[in-house]
């Protein structure tokens, strides 16, 4: 199909990938975002920490943003990119192909949650992995934490009735000493599932039998990137958990292409996603002038020796 050519293609059309829309399009480039619509903060209600959009759910911040940046002549494209070429040509699973001069990941990543029953189905809800995100709305509640020696004395924080399930990780006699010294129960025993009572968390459920009352849940999931090939496929430079490894201002080791958020920062949150996004606009803006400077000297150089 036809392959329609932009200054700069956007992969991922979250708080990062419309930041930096924003930016390019208030810069007059012609901009693309493709998205394929599954942001990681969906299953969450609001959102938290960011200045001046504190509780708005995640969704509406994504509308808000969308409607900006189409004011700005901003392409949206509900799409999933499969494969993108040196060049850069990036095909979409819809069939068609758009091309850009320049393109910015910002792909996200997934999170790899316990093989534990309801966790999938709690998970952005009851079932947590960011204090800061999520531990206000449970202060002073019964929280629990899994796995986590470091979470749970941050957790400590929200509420003094924490409570550490080891699940299947060693827990040090010197680590127990610490959660002692600050009121933090271990339960040994692996967790078998989370009691839901009236669509919300009751209890966490043990092996042996044995059931917990607590409100809430947190853990320190392992990141992945997203498994769809695209940064290995353009031959970045990346570090041993796969993320793309970058510049200060998110570019990667691959001339014209940048990375922002969980493509390259597995701990960023929307905040900061917004404004690495705004960052690297700059920084591909920037380049794109130069190009635009070296083409038109060139440009000129070769009508002056005809």
């Amino acid at each position: 199909m036809q392959a329609d050519a932009y200054d700069v293609a956007v992969v991922g059309g979250g708080a990062a990938g419309l930041s930096a829309a924003l930016v390019l399009g208030r810069a007059r480039r012609r901009v693309v975002v493709v998205d394929a619509g599954k942001p990681r903060n969906a299953p969450a209600d609001h959102m938290q920490g960011f200045l001046s959009r504190d509780g708005m759910p995640p969704a509406d911040l994504l509308a808000a943003a969308r409607a900006e940046v189409d004011g700005y002549g901003v392409e949206l494209i509900g799409d999933q990119v499969v494969a993108i070429t040196a060049g850069f040509a990036l095909r979409l699973a819809g069939g068609h192909t758009v091309t850009a001069r320049t393109v910015l990941l910002t792909t996200g990543a997934v999170d790899e949650l316990p093989d534990i029953p309801g966790a999938r189905e709690r998970w952005g809800r009851d079932f947590l992995h960011c204090p800061y995100c999520h531990g206000w709305e449970v202060r002073d509640r019964p929280i629990g934490v899994l796995g986590s020696v470091e979470h749970a004395h941050l957790l400590r924080q929200w509420s003094d009735d924490v409570i550490l399930f080891a699940h299947t990780s060693p827990i040090t006699a010197g680590e127990r000493a610490a959660l002692a010294a600050r009121g933090v129960r271990v339960v040994e025993g692996a967790v078998a599932r989370f009691s839901i009572v009236d669509d919300r968390l009751d209890a966490v459920q043990l092996a042996d039998g044995r059931a917990v009352p607590r409100a809430a849940v947190f853990m320190r999931p392992t990141l992945h990137p997203q498994a769809d090939g695209l940064i290995e496929s353009l031959g970045c430079e990346v570090d041993e958990g796969g993320f793309a490894r970058v510049d200060g201002t998110g570019g990667t080791s691959v001339p014209g292409v940048w990375a922002a958020v969980n493509a390259c920062n597995p701990r960023a949150q929307v905040i900061t996603a917004a404004g690495e996004g705004s960052a690297a606009a700059i920084a591909i803006n920037t380049r794109l002038v130069e190009e635009d400077v070296r083409n038109a000297a060139e440009n000129l150089a070769a009508t002056q020796r005809r």
